[in-house]
């Protein structure tokens, strides 16, 4: 009677470790493709803007940051914020939607692109595309580069304050621009980058961390007074891929969002990740750095969400594992002492031989 005691508080038991492995089993495919497509997005920096766009940016903060952008005079900001606002289908009024029109018609004018031209290949300080067309216009000719360096010795002779990284960014233009015409023209956009990082630094639009970081960059460059020679360029890797990570970003969405990028970077690498966001997102870049600021590629939010998966995938899949370890040893079990059972039961008195009594 003892063994059928055992065999009924044993199947009970074998059935709830069944049951648990099939909910783990559930568990784990729903958590292990989203917990896989959580990492892959930390990859993703369109994906991290748009995360951190999700409750940021609705109707009344597209019309805010809209007429703060019309009241600054800078039409392509506003544009910018409509197509944002386009892309994730928030509605724009109409006669706001035609104001950001008219000024960008201003702005596109023949003779306000001629005056920002102008004022940029004089000063070297972009405020908008033709500005800026003039400014790296000037640098390619290597005219914005000699103009900077004589302008800060000349403040070094007059005992003045000097802008070292300006005098540093200027030396490393010149050799290369010298290296762009020997590579005819290959070296263009990271020399486009480096007339924009030098004009951010003019304007006061680089932060203290990135500063500093950059001027460890520039003096580790030492790049002599003019270098022709290609190889010479490559050698300053840091300063070469920051460069080239900023002319993406110019050339994906234009210098304004290159200069904006600069404004909130605090290490070269979110450079990169903006160029990646801007190579995506195009002409919505300068809105969604606008809006979010740093948390566009800032991976905090969404290396959280990750790793919340990550852990729930591995609780599911350990648990099956563990269930379904314990499931079949107590089947093992129950099946290997079943048959010793009827191995060791008694057979009945009629079954016994009695011929050869």
């Amino acid at each position: 009677m003892k063994p059928a005691v055992q065999n009924v508080m044993r199947k009970p038991r074998t059935s709830i470790t069944l049951l648990a492995a099939v909910l783990f089993a559930v568990a784990a495919t729903y958590a292990v493709p989203r917990a896989a497509d959580a990492i892959s997005g930390l990859d993703d920096p369109a994906r991290v803007a748009n995360g951190a766009l999700d409750g940021a940016f609705d109707a009344m903060t597209a019309r805010r940051e809209i007429e703060a952008a019309l009241a600054a005079q800078d039409a392509e900001l506003a544009q910018s914020v409509i197509d944002l606002a386009g892309a994730r289908h928030v509605a724009i009024d109409s006669a706001l939607a035609e104001k950001v029109a008219a000024a960008t018609a201003e702005a596109a004018t023949i003779r306000h692109r001629a005056k920002s031209f102008a004022r940029g290949l004089a000063t070297g300080e972009p405020h908008d595309v033709a500005s800026l067309a003039g400014t790296t216009l000037g640098d390619l000719f290597v005219f914005g580069d000699i103009r900077d360096a004589l302008r800060e010795g000349t403040r070094y002779v007059r005992g003045e304050q000097v802008d070292r990284l300006v005098l540093g960014l200027a030396a490393t233009g010149i050799a290369m621009t010298a290296g762009t015409y020997a590579t005819l023209g290959a070296a263009t956009p990271a020399r486009a980058g480096l007339t924009l990082v030098k004009a951010a630094r003019k304007t006061g639009r680089l932060g203290a961390e990135f500063t500093e970081g950059l001027g460890r960059m520039v003096r580790q460059t030492s790049f002599p007074a003019a270098a022709g020679a290609t190889a010479k360029v490559e050698r300053a890797s840091g300063l070469l891929h920051l460069v080239r990570d900023v002319g993406r970003v110019e050339r994906a969405a234009g210098g304004r969002a290159a200069l904006d990028a600069l404004k909130i970077a605090k290490e070269p690498s979110e450079i990169t990740r903006v160029a990646k966001l801007a190579e995506k997102e195009g002409s919505r870049t300068r809105a969604i750095l606008k809006i979010a600021g740093r948390s566009a590629v800032l991976l905090a939010a969404l290396t959280f969400d990750a790793s919340l998966w990550l852990l729930g995938a591995l609780f599911a899949v350990l648990g099956f594992m563990s269930a379904l370890k314990s499931a079949v040893e107590r089947v093992t079990l129950h099946i290997i002492r079943r048959r010793k059972e009827r191995r060791w039961r008694p057979r009945p008195v009629d079954a016994l031989d009695f011929s050869t009594v």
